[in-house]
């Protein structure tokens, strides 16, 4: 039924989340990320009568997805641009609320192996790492090349939890002084001289710099943060909302979400009667995140760091900001 695609990127925990959507009080589905298409054709596949709003801010993406869904016709609904824009996205289809919201995070397997995206160490390539090349945005050798050092310090301890942040920051301030930074080449050279050949994580040493370097080019972690709230807001009472995640940042954000959107009171503990009258709006339903098999992880490696949580939305009226 599909046609091959470049952009083959493998759903992680495909069925661990289809599960969660078996079944649903409506139709309308959003694929917050769409990469290669493979999430929403399963969740086509699913329900012969579902439509679902792919969005994605890769075109490469978009169009490996839309030659793949093509044969769905009217039922798959591309949309180009970040997820947490997807009330925007659902508007425009005229879709005031929707049945249910996957949320594959982070970067896809073809962005990666991609050189000239820039995502990975593996190769010589421009620092890019748009997940929209075709976006405005800084690229990664332009935050690089003109931030300060004590902000590129905390930008790798923060979003990479390199412990080594300031002597790699110290570092790359003083290369650039002699020409300024282009190609994940030159990094990852740099990385191995101040880190060693070995990661004190076990990891190799240009792993947490380029992470972090990826989420801040791609405001990864407040784009998550406004997602959920939009998708708190788009459900449907007994919608499901299913998020899948790469690294603690991401897992912890969407935990504490979770966690916050289902507590019944914020009123400090001196308060002995609730003033606060707090709406429950999600009601979490994995009480810890599911991991992949051993048997989906010897298929796919990328897939052992990867953790699903999923919330059902209650019948408590949308929160707005």
């Amino acid at each position: 039924m599909t046609q091959a695609s470049p952009f083959h990127h493998i759903p992680v925990l495909q069925q661990e989340a289809l599960q969660f959507f078996q079944e649903l009080p409506g139709e309308r589905i959003v694929d917050g990320t769409l990469g290669g298409g493979g999430d929403s054709q399963a969740l086509l596949e699913q329900n012969p009568q579902r439509e679902v709003l792919g969005i994605d801010r890769d075109p490469a993406a978009l169009e490996a997805a839309a030659q793949r869904l093509a044969p769905f016709g009217s039922r798959f609904h591309p949309w180009h641009g970040p997820f947490s824009q997807m009330e925007e996205a659902a508007a425009q289809r005229g879709w005031k609320t929707v049945d249910g919201i996957l949320l594959d995070i982070g970067v896809s397997s073809p962005q990666i192996d991609t050189p000239e995206r820039g995502f990975s160490f593996r190769f010589d390539a421009p620092l890019d790492m748009r997940m929209d090349p075709s976006s405005p945005d800084p690229t990664a050798a332009d935050l690089l090349n003109t931030l300060p050092q004590e902000t590129l310090a905390d930008l790798f301890w923060t979003y990479g939890e390199e412990r080594l942040s300031r002597p790699i920051a110290r570092a790359i301030v003083e290369r650039r002084k002699d020409r300024p930074w282009a190609t994940t080449g030159e990094l990852a050279r740099l990385l191995e001289r101040v880190v060693g050949r070995t990661h004190q994580h076990g990891l190799p040493p240009p792993t947490r710099v380029f992470q972090a370097l990826r989420i801040a080019v791609n405001h990864e972690l407040e784009e998550l943060e406004q997602a959920l709230r939009a998708a708190e807001r788009l459900l449907s009472p007994g919608g499901r909302l299913v998020v899948i995640s790469f690294h603690s940042l991401e897992d912890r954000m969407v935990k504490r979400f979770f966690q916050h959107a289902s507590l019944t009171c914020l009123c400090p503990p001196a308060v002995l009667r609730c003033v606060c009258h707090k709406q429950v709006t999600l009601q979490p339903l994995t009480r810890k995140p599911l991991s992949a098999s051993p048997e989906e992880i010897a298929r796919n490696p990328r897939a052992a760091c990867a953790k699903l949580r999923a919330a059902q939305r209650t019948d408590a009226p949308p929160e707005f900001p």
